[in-house]
């Protein structure tokens, strides 16, 4: 087991890379660099061996089939993630893992955006989609995790064991905070610089589609998280249009004593029952998420107890 272990995830970054693992053999020198190759058609690879990393390959497309394979693979007490194209600066690497190690906690995040991030991206629709993306799940989760979609994390070894990587692309850094704080998670911010991607350099994030993806993922996770809120909203929303078409209907029969618009009553009814079902599905998932972090909780113990074994074994050989 690794001590301090930098997760690298790589797709053609030949121009970058061999500075990223330097930058790092530099700020960690103990630690075990990993260059997870995602089928890149340049020299990505090759540079990243030649500067010292331990390269291994992915052949699944996609960041969040990356990090899949590296949580499986590769065991330590402390985990770096950081992107390769030379964005996220190695020298606050040392503060993170000093958090992880001696304070205990699940998971730092890199947090750009309160420092240079908006001035030094150029892609406006970047900006706006990191603050629009922040602002959801502070409104829907109620965290404060500064930085939803940051790529320079660090873990502990629990963290990586316990977490099921379900997204497969670019969304995979939502899901993650979503994660910590629907588990209640030690998370803290570690307020990093950022810098553009040097010239020549390009971003593999396509705005419009992986933007869309990652607000979808934060709708799923919101329905899977947080299930009774999200259908008592959903039962709300119906119960408010059923009694909106219902109150006419019912004034007319007060005044009449007749029922002309009977297709109307019916609807309403209809869609009355549909709230009701709304309300009670959220009850009944919010019970079994509940179920489900206990069982969590009970595995973090496991694994736990697996590290402890683990230390033990180390201090026996010594």
């Amino acid at each position: 087991m690794d001590r301090i272990a930098v997760l690298i995830p790589c797709y053609n970054e030949a121009q970058t890379i061999e500075k990223v693992v330097r930058d790092f053999r530099e700020e960690l020198p103990e630690s075990t660099i990993y260059v997870y190759d995602n089928n890149s058609t340049d020299d990505t690879a090759r540079i990243a061996e030649e500067a010292g990393a331990v390269v291994r390959h992915e052949y699944q497309q996609g960041k969040g089939n990356v990090i899949r394979r590296m949580f499986r693979e590769i065991d330590a007490e402390c985990y770096i993630m950081a992107d390769g194209d030379d964005t996220y600066p190695a020298q606050f690497a040392p503060a993170m893992a000093d958090k992880v190690l001696n304070k205990k906690v699940d998971m730092v995040v890199g947090d750009r955006l309160s420092s240079t991030y908006f001035e030094e991206n150029k892609r406006a629709f970047h900006n706006f989609g990191n603050s629009l993306v922040r602002k959801s799940i502070n409104v829907l989760f109620k965290n404060d995790i500064k930085d939803i979609m940051t790529g320079y994390r660090a873990f502990n070894y629990e963290f990586v064991k316990t977490f099921p990587v379900l997204s497969k692309g670019f969304e995979i850094e939502t899901e993650m905070s979503i994660h910590a704080v629907d588990k209640n998670l030690y998370v803290e911010n570690e307020v990093i610089t950022y810098r553009d991607r040097p010239d020549g350099s390009e971003s593999k994030l396509n705005t419009y589609s992986d933007g869309m993806k990652v607000l979808w993922t934060i709708l799923r996770l919101f329905r899977n998280y947080r299930p009774f809120r999200f259908f008592g909203i959903i039962a709300l929303v119906l119960a408010i249009i059923a009694l909106l078409f219902f109150v006419p209907v019912f004034s007319e029969y007060l005044e009449t004593g007749r029922v002309p618009h009977f297709p109307t009553l019916i609807v309403c009814g209809f869609v009355m029952v549909a709230a009701i079902q709304s309300f009670f599905s959220g009850l009944i998932l919010e019970n079994i998420q509940q179920k489900n972090r206990q069982d969590f909780e009970m595995e973090r113990i496991q694994v736990s107890d697996q590290m402890k074994r683990i230390h033990e074994g180390r201090e026996e050989d010594k």
